[in-house]
């Protein structure tokens, strides 16, 4: 494996996004044996790692405990320090090009291993949040590839749906908000 470049060790963070915010970034899988290819799934807000890893690390330190590396897939994020500063602990940053696509693994000091899906950050709001919740669900078995393009269909599916609606109601609009008449037929 090769390993990323990295800048100097990053500062620590100094704020930390409201809980709310980031609840809505991301979704863990019950507490449950083991199954599936991931554990839940984050939707960054940048590709900026060392921006966005403070909080999610504070968020995920309340479940998994002493966090003590990360590694991620160096194509998908901007160049990253070695170390960054978390709950006054500093926490590894192991960057691979080998590393799958679309993940980032959270290991703790007692060794468990966490893997998130990164939903990418440009994902359209409506696609991320429902790659999120299927990615979240109990037993969810799907492979990285299938959650993210199962978030995308869902979220194509409904806007045809919705579009196909706003087309119809356009119309209907344009008569008047009227039912029209259908033309009688006259007989001699």
């Amino acid at each position: 494996m090769r390993s990323a470049p990295h800048l100097p060790e990053a500062p620590p963070a100094t704020a930390i996004p409201e809980q709310s915010q980031l609840s809505q970034r991301l979704r863990l899988r019950p507490k449950a044996p083991t199954t599936g290819h991931v554990d839940g799934a984050w939707w960054p807000r940048s590709r900026d790692l060392a921006a966005e890893l403070p909080s999610l690390l504070a968020a995920l330190g309340a479940r998994l405990g002493d966090i003590l590396r990360v590694s991620y897939n160096i194509t998908e994020w901007n160049s990253a320090p070695r170390r960054i500063i978390g709950d006054g602990r500093q926490i590894r940053l192991d960057g691979f090009i080998s590393r799958p696509s679309h993940t980032v693994d959270v290991v703790t000091a007692d060794r468990h291993r966490l893997t998130l899906l990164v939903v990418p950050s440009n994902t359209d709001p409506a696609a991320a949040h429902q790659t999120m919740m299927i990615t979240a669900e109990r037993g969810n078995t799907q492979t990285v590839d299938d959650l993210l393009a199962a978030g995308v269909s869902v979220t194509a599916s409904t806007q045809r749906t919705t579009d196909l609606t706003r087309i119809a109601l356009a119309g209907w609009e344009a008569d008047g908000g009227r039912i029209p008449e259908q033309k009688r037929k006259h007989t001699p």
